[in-house]
């Protein structure tokens, strides 16, 4: 593997930077351009990129042409790109450590561009661009035909959605995923290995097969869904988290019932990846792309506008009525713009899907003044990690131009854990982010909990109602702003603007006109299946929305034929099962899945991806696994026993019984007919057929 020569000097290194900088910005240039441009003569410069080719920072190739004078051509590969992006922040940094010598020279006081610790701040203020991790335009094109040939990985949407914010300077300073060094110091303190702030994660998490097959120094391709490459990572770390750790440092527990927990042990990759990135092209977003604007695009826009102070509202809900009285309020106690700001990316699972959220957000921007304010969306993969989130997002929205933001009661918080408590505290991510607001170099504009009091008609804070005992305080909570929607009951006009509940209700009908799933599960020989073909035949015959049955078997044979019945596999056949359920559900039909789906892990899954577009009614078949081996008609029970099955559930594989199902039903001395009323009483229960 070729590498930069030892210990070079600082003349050498800024030479190299302007070499590297000249390739990237014009690559066709002829050598005596390119020589003439850097200031240097031309043999030294040839002497300087045959150095560089050696490294591996450039590639060499022979160009056809007339002119003899320019045989060869140059440009940057995915190590010079990344090696450029270095070298960008060396030079920066030392030229402002002069610069900043120079003014305490002139006028005996510092100029505030160089920190207090470790590393150069390149933004003091928030009108200046920002560093971002893209090569040009000439350089990607050559970039991304080098990069077509190297080792791929496939990015899930996280990490889409997190090299997104790496390459357009979003998560500035991080010029990468993080190596092992700077992951742990911020998992146990918040800080990268050089002291830096930074209270989240970013990794590049992978399979072990993958990770296997990579050696350290080893330049990979990151791709979408779609196959498009959008960057090059250099892999510097490879190792084995541990996620409990992480667990408890980042989120507080090691609990399940978190869902950045439940991502971080059933779905991430067990082998994390750190090292520079490269940004070759920005992820593609075909919905609402006039309202995604960059960091430095933003700032633009500000310093455009003429916006010397902007607060940021964060959301991942619509808005209503206190989200508005809430950022007047936070605009005239700052005296600054606002910059409404929702996220986009990922959220919390059962969230409003952000088509429908950016919808509602347009219907009321009117409300607002039009030359104060205006609206961004904010691609951003939310760890719902309460404190920590509140100063990671300060920091994003640092990096976005804006000088202050608003910081709610519960700030990203994921709910209640598995004792049925709040993870937080209703303000400790208030408390976390002023004890760091310096560093973070934002200024937070703390809010408490808004109520409606309907004497004055106006939303005030909880805390500060003095006559709370003389007046009527009426507020409306998710929980029961969901039910009312469910339901299809009123939802007065002093909590939501008219607009945003009509949007809302196109998304949300009334829960009997909604698609739902039932998810059966239990043992083999249970009765599920019995018991799923006699609901599948009453709501048939009670009609008016299609009803899909997709038993066990018969996903087998028709859907997942090629697999085996290893864990592995089993999740597969589950997931698969999830999936088409929740196409069903999406498209307002009634899906009925008779899996055994023995592990809760997989169900949660299953659950969260259908509960996007409908209800999730799982019913536990808790018949006994001696009954089910009584009832064992293919001898399946029986060849487990005898070890000629492996991962047997029940028998040589563990069931994880549900916890919390909607609703158990016992098959011993029962009929079917008995069962299946079970299950329909339930759904008139829970409003999703009629009476």
């Amino acid at each position: 593997m070729p590498s930069a020569p030892a210990n070079p000097s600082l003349e050498d290194e800024d030479l190299l930077f302007r070499i590297l900088s000249q390739l990237d910005k014009a690559p066709d240039a002829s050598q005596r351009a390119t020589a003439t441009a850097v200031g240097i003569s031309l043999g030294r410069l040839n002497a300087q990129l045959r150095a560089a080719a050696e490294a591996g920072f450039v590639k060499v190739s022979e160009r056809a042409g007339p002119d003899k004078r320019q045989r060869f051509a140059y440009a940057l590969t995915t190590r010079g790109a990344a090696e450029k992006n270095r070298l960008t922040d060396q030079f920066l940094a030392r030229k402002f450590a002069e610069y900043d010598a120079l003014h305490a020279e002139l006028t005996g006081t510092t100029s505030g561009l160089v920190p207090f610790k470790y590393r150069t701040k390149l933004m003091q203020n928030n009108l200046a661009p920002i560093p971002e991790l893209y090569v040009s335009y000439d350089s990607a094109q050559k970039l991304k035909v080098e990069a077509a040939d190297l080792v791929s990985h496939d990015l899930s949407p996280r990490q889409i959605c997190d090299l997104e914010l790496l390459m357009n300077g979003g998560f500035n300073p991080l010029k990468g995923f993080l190596s092992e060094e700077d992951y742990n110091g911020v998992v146990e303190n918040m800080r990268l290995a050089d002291g830096t702030l930074w209270p989240m994660p970013i990794t590049l998490d992978v399979t072990e097969d993958f990770a296997s097959s990579l050696e350290i120094g080893q330049d990979i391709a990151l791709r979408d869904q779609e196959g498009v490459i959008l960057a090059t990572m250099t892999v510097t770390d490879r190792w084995e988290p541990n996620k409990s750790r992480e667990a408890e440092k980042v989120f507080g527990a090691d609990d399940d019932a978190h869902p950045a927990v439940n991502y971080l042990h059933n779905q991430a990759g067990k082998i994390y990846l750190g090292g520079p990135v490269t940004g070759i092209q920005q992820p593609v977003h075909y919905d609402f792309r006039g309202r995604r604007d960059t960091p430095n695009e933003l700032r633009a826009y500000f310093r455009k506008m003429g916006w010397r102070k902007v607060v940021a509202f964060q959301t991942r809900n619509p808005l209503h009525r206190a989200h508005q009285e809430l950022t007047f309020r936070a605009a005239r106690e700052a005296q600054a713009n606002l910059l409404i700001h929702p996220v986009v990316g990922m959220t919390k699972p059962g969230d409003v899907d952000h088509f429908t959220r950016v919808r509602c957000y347009e219907a009321v921007l009117d409300k607002y003044p039009a030359a104060t304010t205006s609206m961004s969306l904010l691609n951003l993969a939310m760890r719902m990690a309460g404190p920590r989130e509140a100063v990671w997002h300060g920091l994003i929205r640092k990096n976005h131009g804006c000088t202050h933001f608003i910081v709610g009661r519960d700030h990203a918080g994921p709910g209640k854990n598995s004792a049925g408590e709040d993870f937080y505290g209703p303000y400790d991510a208030q408390d976390l982010f002023r004890e760091h607001k310096e560093e973070i170099g934002i200024k937070m504009v703390d809010f408490k909990h808004m109520v409606y009091v309907q004497e004055r008609a106006q939303y005030e804070p909880a805390d500060e109602i003095a006559d709370k005992d003389d007046v009527t305080i009426l507020n409306i909570s998710g929980t029961e702003l969901r039910r009312r929607l469910a339901e299809g009951l009123e939802i007065p006009e002093w909590f939501s603007f008219p607009e945003v509940v009509k949007e809302l209700r196109r998304t949300k009908p009334p829960r009997s006109q909604q698609g739902f799933t039932v998810f059966f599960t239990g043992f083999s020989g249970s009765g599920k299946s019995t018991i799923a073909n006699a609901l599948m035949v009453k709501l048939m015959e009670m009609g008016g929305r299609p009803v899909t049955l997709l038993d066990g078997d018969i996903v087998r044979k028709n859907l997942s034929s090629e697999l085996g019945f290893s864990k592995e596999h089993r999740d597969l056949n589950i997931k698969r099962i999830g999936y088409v359920a929740s196409e069903i559900t999406k498209n307002g039909g009634i899906a009925i899945c008779a899996p055994i789906a023995p592990y809760a892990a997989t169900r949660r899954h299953v659950r969260e991806e259908i509960e996007q577009y409908g209800a999730f009614v799982e019913v536990h078949v808790a018949t006994s696994i001696e009954e089910c081996e009584r009832r064992d008609r293919k001898g399946l029970y029986k060849l487990a026993r005898e070890g000629k099955i492996k991962e047997f559930t029940g028998i040589s594989d563990p069931y994880d019984v549900p916890v919390n199902p909607e609703l158990s039903v016992e098959t011993e001395n029962v009929d079917v007919d008995n069962c299946a009323h079970q299950v329909l009483l339930k759904l008139e229960n829970m409003g999703l057929i009629a009476g």
